[in-house]
């Protein structure tokens, strides 16, 4: 199941579809991404996605997902357009814990000279 819950979740991303999307996370998830401080709550994660993500459009490419238990992880390629109508080509890597059939911790990398 949770690996088709990972699957669900950049399914609706791409598609913008936030109802379905809300209901993939945990009431009480905790999102860290690269150059945000932690999101925590679902609250605060819809904000994100429906207000403050730099990007207007593109799809998830994902080349594969591991799951064990409660965690998973998953890498692969996002191809896009950001809010400055410039292109995004970002690699990513995630790691998720699960509780109660919904994601209760998301954690994404990026592929990019960092030290």
């Amino acid at each position: 199941m949770s690996k088709n819950l990972i699957m669900d979740l950049f399914k609706a991303v791409d598609s913008r579809d936030w109802a379905t999307l809300s209901n993939i996370f945990h009431p009480e998830i905790v999102y860290e991404r690269p150059g945000y401080e932690p999101f925590a709550g679902i609250d605060r994660v819809m904000q994100f996605y429906e207000h403050d993500r730099i990007l207007i459009s593109g799809e998830h490419y994902i080349e594969h997902v591991v799951i064990e238990g409660n965690s998973g992880a998953c890498f692969g390629r996002f191809i896009g357009i950001k809010k400055d109508h410039s292109a995004a080509d970002e690699r990513y890597a995630d790691v998720y814990l699960f509780e109660d059939g919904m994601i209760k911790m998301r954690k994404t990398y990026f592929f990019r000279c960092a030290i």
